[in-house]
């Protein structure tokens, strides 16, 4: 859809530059190969604002940072439809304005997200990555004390660190080991 768009817009395909990483992140390469291809009096086609970035702080040094070069900036769609910063002042108030609100709509968010984790967890549902390290594999890893590290991990299919974590090279159980069964 935002392919369809620019090229709608009349920019050549050989200039559509796109990330597969968040908005709200500042290290994205495609933008990073953007910002450097673009030219004195030259301007940066957007189809929303938040594909831009969603930090109002990243956004204004973004556009401040083409204004210095003489570059200007056009979104197409979305709450920036109107921002057109390369010939008015006011397009450039307009912009001040929805980088506002882009990282307003990032905030709530954030909030969203959550209120969703604790209500999940209020309904007993716990979020996150499963332990590696099961109560099972913790007794297995305690009942052959002659096995060699690396075999065992490898047939735990657990990392070194993982069974340290849980049991120590002297066969004791730290304090991570000492609590998983509780967890299971």
């Amino acid at each position: 859809m935002q392919r369809d768009a620019l090229l709608a817009a009349g920019i050549d395909p050989a200039h559509l530059y796109e990330d597969y990483a968040s908005g709200k992140r500042e290290d994205r390469p495609g933008l990073a190969a953007c910002l450097k291809a673009l030219r004195e009096e030259g301007t940066l086609v957007i189809w929303k604002l938040d594909r831009l970035g969603r930090d109002l702080h990243h956004l204004i040094n973004t556009v401040h940072d083409l204004t210095s070069r003489g570059i200007g900036l056009r979104v197409l769609t979305g709450h920036g439809a109107a921002i057109d910063t390369t010939p008015t002042a006011a397009g450039k108030l307009v912009f001040g304005i929805f980088a506002a609100l882009a990282e307003f709509e990032r905030e709530l968010i954030a909030e969203r997200t959550i209120a969703g984790l604790v209500s999940a967890r209020a309904r007993g549902r716990k979020g996150g990555r499963p332990f590696k390290m099961t109560a099972a594999k913790l007794r297995l890893a305690m009942g052959q004390p002659e096995t060699k590290v690396a075999n065992l991990c490898e047939e735990l299919g657990i990392t070194r660190q993982t069974l340290y974590r849980h049991v120590s090279p002297k066969g004791d159980l730290p304090s991570d080991g000492t609590r998983l069964p509780q967890r299971q």
